[in-house]
């Protein structure tokens, strides 16, 4: 008899049932309203009774098909939750793939993930860096960094680190090197450049910074390009120049003394970090594990980077 079963029919019938409307059900079917109502009268000639009662304000069941839609619901249901178990026993140990800029990577997130080892020994985390963070559309990844405005038009987005810039570089810079005291003698250094992408509004550039903080920048005596953020910062901790530090990137090597920020010109940025996945991918245990871990790491990290602001001003 189950191999006799019309079970698109019998969704169809389930999905018109439920929102008292063919038109609806097309909708939600992704298929013509003329191909429901087809399975409709397919499905009454299957059974032999009338199942819907039409009229100008929708369509609902009769007694007969208020029966079996109720008994569809209830078989798709079960279906549908015996399905996520098994996929839940599946992957239960599958590795998390986390797509991340590298320069995120090396200077923030690195560092972070032995702790989330230690918490989770039944848990696996592999990083894939490029310099994107990450193709939503192809899906090759479990959850992906992305840097910029938050505007991920279909997916599920999360505010990781909102980011501040200022200016940084080696602690030798200072006593080697020409004074660094106000934003003028920024004209007797070299400035380090970072690539960034233009992810719509204000990228994070010197300009941007010395408008923001609403000063003059003056004509660096040289300046240093480079296409990736990790080897901007890389850069400065050799002493090859100041660069334009952001936060998340360099809180870091501030904190153990890599870096200093001669110049107290802190200013926010208009990008930030964010945690963007598939709407349907936190309903995995391992990956709701390793987005409370993120999130709690990011609380963290903002704490101290305000703590560390607030010792600097005393």
């Amino acid at each position: 008899m189950i191999r006799n079963l019309p079970f698109t029919t019998l969704r169809s019938f389930e999905c018109v049932a439920r929102l008292g409307s063919i038109s609806r059900a097309a909708e939600e079917l992704n298929v013509t309203q003329s191909a429901v109502s087809q399975q409709i009268k397919a499905l009454e000639e299957w059974t032999g009774c009338s199942l819907l009662v039409r009229s100008r304000s929708g369509s609902r069941p009769t007694d007969d098909g208020a029966m079996l839609a109720r008994t569809i619901a209830s078989g798709l249901g079960q279906i549908s939750d015996l399905c996520s178990q098994i996929q839940s026993r599946r992957q239960k140990n599958a590795t998390i793939v986390v797509a991340s800029l590298p320069g995120f990577a090396v200077n923030w997130l690195f560092p972070r993930l032995i702790r989330f080892d230690e918490q989770n020994p039944q848990l696996s985390v592999s990083i894939n860096t490029n310099v994107s963070g990450g193709d939503l559309a192809a899906g090759d990844w479990d959850l992906s960094i992305r840097y910029g405005l938050g505007s991920y038009r279909g997916m599920h987005v999360e505010k990781l680190l909102p980011e501040t810039l200022v200016p940084v570089c080696a602690p030798r810079l200072l006593t080697e090197g020409p004074p660094l005291e106000t934003p003028g003698d920024l004209a007797r250094h070299t400035l380090l450049i970072d690539d960034v992408a233009d992810c719509g509004g204000e990228p994070p550039t010197w300009s941007y910074w010395a408008e923001a903080a609403g000063i003059s920048l003056p004509k660096p005596q040289n300046m240093r390009q480079f296409g990736q953020s990790n080897m901007v910062v890389q850069a400065a901790i050799e002493g090859y120049g100041v660069a334009l530090g952001r936060s998340p990137l360099v809180e870091a090597a501030l904190a153990d003394g890599r870096l200093v920020a001669p110049l107290r010109h802190e200013v926010p940025s208009q990008y930030s970090y964010w945690l963007v996945c598939n709407r349907n991918a936190l309903r995995s245990a391992r990956l709701q594990s390793f987005r409370a871990w993120l999130l709690e790491e990011s609380r963290s990290s903002r704490s101290e980077a305000m703590l560390s602001s607030a010792n600097a001003t005393h």
